[in-house]
């Protein structure tokens, strides 16, 4: 197999788009890799003039079509071999992740073609998804939403306060 290159990592953006359903169920956002079909967020590198969390905004656009409010603090971060450009040779990347909360999604976008999207609940996503650190993510994510969404006496909120990070 390909041979892992160790030194400090690389680093990407992220973004966990969710959306709350008319119940006020919480839902996920999750894309396929276009080289392997594993399911992920969308993420990629920072975007030259963009903030970070700005640049994982563009990355959920170009991946699956979504636009929101996305938050500038981050929830999370986990860290995976980056295959580089089919040479066999890996380096670590860590993949910070910046929460969006989805207004809308389009009808067609840049890889629509490349990746599939798939809404689901934080419970499938946990299934679906092999990276363990990125399940962790979205595992304390949820909880915290859930947890917050509890003392609001279940309801939908219009937004979450500054940031729409559960706290």
């Amino acid at each position: 197999m390909g041979e892992t290159i160790k030194k400090a990592p690389r680093r990407q953006y992220g973004a966990l788009p969710y959306r709350f359903r008319a119940d006020g169920s919480l839902e996920i956002l999750l894309v396929t890799t276009r080289r392997t079909g594993r399911w992920i967020v969308p993420k990629g590198w920072k975007i030259k003039g963009k903030k970070p969390a700005k640049s994982a905004a563009q990355e959920a656009f170009e991946e699956a079509g979504v636009r929101g409010s996305v938050s500038e603090k981050p929830i999370g971060s986990f860290v995976y071999d980056k295959w580089l450009d089919g040479d066999g040779i890996a380096a670590a990347c860590e993949v910070r992740i910046f929460p969006l909360l989805v207004d809308r999604q389009e009808n067609t976008w840049r890889e629509i073609g490349e990746r599939e999207a798939r809404w689901t609940t934080p419970d499938m996503a946990l299934q679906l998804i092999e990276d363990a650190g990125l399940k962790d993510v979205i595992r304390s994510f949820a909880e915290k939403l859930t947890d917050k969404l509890g003392r609001r006496g279940n309801r939908q909120p219009d937004r979450l306060q500054e940031g729409h990070i559960p706290g």
